[in-house]
């Protein structure tokens, strides 16, 4: 018997890091707009747009992020771009993982409140509630899976969990389970022969 190390993990991975890269890649496409003079140049507008015709109870919301960002629409306008960039990259890595996913279902979170209105103002003839919020909702399902699938070895956390015992804390829910001994069964010998006259047949026989 030779013992051999197998990680421990809950599931197989890759449909959940099939799911995470591509929701990376369409990360990096919409970050690639955000780049583009377009996006800058109508930035305060869009916020101006999001806030019109919202419910009394919100004005407050939006006149804080409009007056916030007053002046520096640019700036604000460049740091969503990066914030995305690096969302898309970190997803299609596997980089820190949890830290990613929570700190993005916040940042979609926010994107749907300001820029979107929160899908509405709800009046007749609206058709949906934003697209933003859906990215929250599939961020949180990541972290669900990343809960009950266990490490991802197709991703940049599983190699370098394995130089920094801290760095789970970033990338898993949970402390990975310790790799498990399986034992690897070997050929077994080959019987011993059966028909080799015994002693006292050789002597009998002299």
């Amino acid at each position: 018997m030779s013992a051999e190390l197998v990680p421990g993990t809950h599931c197989k991975t890759w449909p959940k890091d099939a799911l995470r890269v591509a929701f990376g890649v369409i990360w990096l496409i919409d970050a690639t707009f955000k780049w583009l003079p377009g996006f800058r140049s109508g930035y305060s507008a869009s916020l101006q747009h999001a806030a019109q015709a919202q419910p009394g109870w919100l004005h407050w919301w939006f006149s804080f992020w409009i007056n916030l960002q007053s002046g520096h629409a640019s700036l604000f306008a460049y740091m969503v771009a990066l914030t995305e960039t690096a969302i898309g990259l970190a997803l299609v890595l596997g980089f820190a993982r949890k830290v990613t996913y929570i700190f993005a279902t916040a940042f979609s979170f926010l994107i749907w409140g300001i820029a979107e209105g929160f899908g509405g103002p709800y009046m007749n003839g609206s058709t949906d509630i934003g697209a933003a919020i859906m990215y929250s909702v599939v961020f949180l399902f990541l972290l669900a899976l990343n809960y009950y699938a266990g490490t991802s070895r197709y991703s940049a956390d599983y190699y370098i969990e394995q130089r920094v015992s801290w760095w789970w804390h970033v990338a898993e829910m949970r402390r990975p389970a310790p790799a498990t001994v399986v034992l690897a069964s070997q050929p077994s010998p080959p019987p011993a022969p059966t028909d080799v006259p015994s002693v006292s047949v050789l002597v009998g026989n002299r």
